[in-house]
């Protein structure tokens, strides 16, 4: 099973884009993203908060769609997952 993830904006600049990752059968968006971004302490801190949930402000998607911060603790990924991580978006 294969599956990109993709950060963006100052995410990208801490750890790097278009991750291919090969999980296991089973594996949540939420450990997976924990598993990847851990590898850079500064990386883990703006996506994570002290408790280890998502920070408020994390935007996360899958295969284009929104996925709720809460969601990703239970869902799986699967096969051909794309997931996206964005920091706080602002503009006018």
């Amino acid at each position: 099973m294969k599956v990109k993830i993709r950060f963006f904006a100052q995410f990208r600049e801490l750890l790097g884009t278009d991750i291919v990752v090969e999980p296991s059968s089973g594996t949540l968006v939420s450990s997976l993203i924990k598993e990847i971004t851990q590898k850079n302490k500064k990386g883990y801190d703006a996506i994570f908060d002290e408790t280890g949930k998502f920070r408020e402000f994390v935007i996360l998607m899958r295969n284009g769609k929104r996925l709720d911060n809460s969601d990703a603790n239970k869902t799986k990924i699967l096969d051909g997952d794309e997931i996206a991580i964005f920091p706080p978006v602002a503009g006018g």
